[in-house]
C-alpha cells in the first residue's frame, strides 16, 4: 500500500506534460505588434536583430512566454548580437505534435542541399552541401540517421558535421530537451568556425536555440541565435544576415519534415 501511495503522485508528475493545455499565439506573445504577428504567420516568418544586448526586449521573454531557461542559456554565452525569429506553421489544434518535430529533427541528412539566395553571387545555392550525424565530439565518424520513433526522450545529445558554404566543415553539438509546453533544440559549435581559413567564431561561442510548441493555430517555431565575434570579423562579415539565413533554412527543413512526416 505504501508503494502505491508513492507510485500515483510520481505517475501524475511524469505524465503532466501530456495534459498541459494548448496555448494560443497571443497568450505567448501578448505584446507583439500586429505587423510582427502578421510576419510570424507568413512564409518568411518574423525576425529581429539586436546589437546592444544590454537593451534587448525579446518577444519571447514575457512572464508567460518561452521557457526562460532558453533565453538565459543564450545570454550566458554573452553574444555580441542576437537574432530572434518567430514562425507559425498554420493548422488547427493537434495538427502537429512534438513527436512529429522530434522525428523531423532526426532526419539530419535531409538538411543538405537546401537552397538560399546569395545576393553576392546573385543566385540560389545550397547553404549546407553535406550534413551528417557523427558519433561524438571526439570521434567524428559519420553515423546513419535514426529510424522514426514512437516516443520522445526527456533529453538527448547529438553531434553533427556540416559542410557550410561559408564556414566550411563545421561541427555542432545538438541538445534536445522537453520543457513544460514544448521541445527545445539547442545547437552549439564545439569547434571553431572559419571563413576563408580565418577563425571567425571560437568554439562554444555560437548558440542557436529552437523552441517548438503546439499552439491552437498550429506549430510555433521560436528561434534565438547569437555569436561572439571580434569587431574585425563583424566589420567584414554580415553575421546577422548569415545567422538569419541559417535559422530560416533550418526552420523550413524542420517544418517540411514535420508536415510530410518523412
Amino acid at each position: 500500500m505504501h508503494e502505491l501511495k508513492f507510485f500515483f503522485p510520481l505517475f501524475f508528475l511524469t505524465i503532466f506534460p501530456l495534459f498541459t493545455q494548448t496555448r494560443s499565439f497571443d497568450e505567448i506573445f501578448p505584446n507583439l505588434p500586429s505587423s510582427a504577428k502578421a510576419e510570424a504567420f507568413a512564409s518568411g516568418g518574423y525576425r529581429k536583430y539586436y546589437e546592444k544586448i544590454s537593451s534587448i526586449a525579446l518577444a519571447g521573454s514575457g512572464p508567460n512566454s518561452i521557457d526562460p531557461q532558453i533565453i538565459e542559456t543564450l545570454l550566458r554565452k554573452q553574444p555580441g548580437f542576437i537574432v530572434e525569429s518567430i514562425q507559425v506553421i498554420p493548422g488547427v489544434a493537434g495538427s502537429y505534435t512534438l513527436l512529429d518535430v522530434y522525428n523531423a529533427l532526426g532526419k539530419t541528412r535531409s538538411l543538405a542541399g537546401r537552397l538560399y539566395h546569395s545576393f553576392t553571387r546573385n543566385e540560389s545555392i545550397p547553404l549546407f552541401e553535406e550534413v551528417t550525424r557523427i558519433e561524438s565530439a571526439k570521434k567524428t565518424t559519420a553515423i546513419p540517421d535514426p529510424p522514426r520513433v514512437l516516443s520522445i526522450p526527456h533529453s538527448e545529445t547529438i553531434y553533427i558535421c556540416l559542410k557550410d558554404v561559408n564556414f566550411g566543415t563545421s561541427y555542432y553539438r545538438g541538445e534536445i530537451t522537453q520543457t513544460r509546453y514544448g521541445l527545445c533544440y539547442s545547437l552549439t559549435n564545439f569547434k571553431t568556425l572559419t571563413y576563408l581559413f580565418f577563425p571567425v567564431i571560437k568554439e562554444e561561442k555560437f548558440i542557436a536555440q529552437l523552441y517548438f510548441e503546439p499552439i491552437s493555430e498550429g506549430m510555433l517555431i521560436y528561434g534565438l541565435a547569437g555569436a561572439d565575434v571580434s569587431d574585425f570579423v563583424s566589420s567584414r562579415i554580415d553575421m546577422a544576415s548569415a545567422i538569419s539565413k541559417r535559422l530560416a533554412v533550418i526552420s523550413l527543413w524542420i517544418s517540411e519534415g514535420m508536415i510530410n512526416k518523412m
